[in-house]
């Protein structure tokens, strides 16, 4: 265990691979347990989400029954649990996480996405792939403002950041930065994307068929309506290898519009409403 924890401190991304390789291993072979081979993507998102509780949990002091080789510290994530070796020194065995999910790593995730699209069926798309992807960004943004509302939140630049929020988990982030919003908010607005990308991976392949999520002019509509990169990918990934570079590339243009319009227009109309 040492030897490990010696290993990745030292090597920090590869630590973080070993890492994320062992979630999604878990994710899909409880996929298979239950019969669901479709849903391994999604079962290893809420498999990571539990890991990054409990790395909060332990680095924000609280006690963890694995023994005395774990401490905590005074920051607050899964990169801040530290491993005790025997000669007493603290390693940071998770801390290439903070690397992996880091913004250089995502946008080079999400430019890998365009790879294998080809031109001519960008272009059997169309009107309908940017109408798709203005009135998707459009419509979560007004359901994520809405339920805002009905919670009681009246802020404008917090129902903004909700709204944002349910656009994506990038875009929620972006747009309460830019108002200097709480971090409770901006939390909220990353959960609610993060809800979103499950269900998307998950209803995916079960309604593929009834909305005829079959060909590339469809991928590109559905990633357009849908926004959420991951959600799109992992569920055309479900139904379709062959679709997911259409959907998750207009859901990547679907990510910096909603960055670009959100924090701006959307906001400060959102804003003139209420005041």
């Amino acid at each position: 265990m040492e030897i490990f924890a010696k290993m990745a401190a030292s090597y920090g991304l590869v630590g973080s691979f070993i890492l994320v390789t062992v979630v999604m291993l878990a994710g899909y072979s409880l996929a298979n347990l239950l019969h669901q081979k479709r849903m391994g993507a999604a079962f290893s998102i809420l498999l990571a989400l539990v890991v990054a509780w409990i790395g909060g949990m332990i680095s924000h002091g609280q006690q963890a029954a694995y023994g005395a080789e774990l401490i905590t510290s005074v920051t607050h994530g899964i990169t801040d649990v530290k491993f005790i070796t025997q000669s007493g020194s603290a390693l940071a065995v998770f801390g290439g996480i903070g690397i992996l999910g880091g913004g250089m790593m995502r946008d080079y995730t999400i430019i890998s996405t365009a790879w294998g699209v080809k031109g001519e069926n960008i272009v059997k798309a169309g009107a309908a792939g940017f109408i798709a992807l203005i009135l998707g960004l459009l419509i979560s943004y007004l359901s994520g403002v809405g339920i805002g509302y009905a919670f009681g939140y009246r802020d404008p630049y917090e129902l903004a950041t909700i709204g944002a929020g349910v656009q994506t988990f990038v875009v929620g982030p972006v747009t309460g930065t830019a108002f200097g919003v709480g971090s409770d908010v901006i939390a909220l607005s990353i959960a609610a994307g993060v809800v979103k990308s499950v269900v998307v991976m998950i209803l995916a392949p079960l309604l593929a068929n009834k909305i005829g999520l079959k060909d590339p002019s469809s991928a590109m509509i559905f990633g357009g309506l849908m926004g959420t990169t991951s959600g799109v990918a992992g569920g055309l990934a479900a139904v379709d290898a062959a679709l997911v570079p259409y959907g998750a590339m207009v859901a990547t243009f679907y990510t910096g519009l909603g960055c670009l319009l959100t924090p701006t227009v959307l906001a400060n109309v959102t804003a003139a409403i209420i005041h």
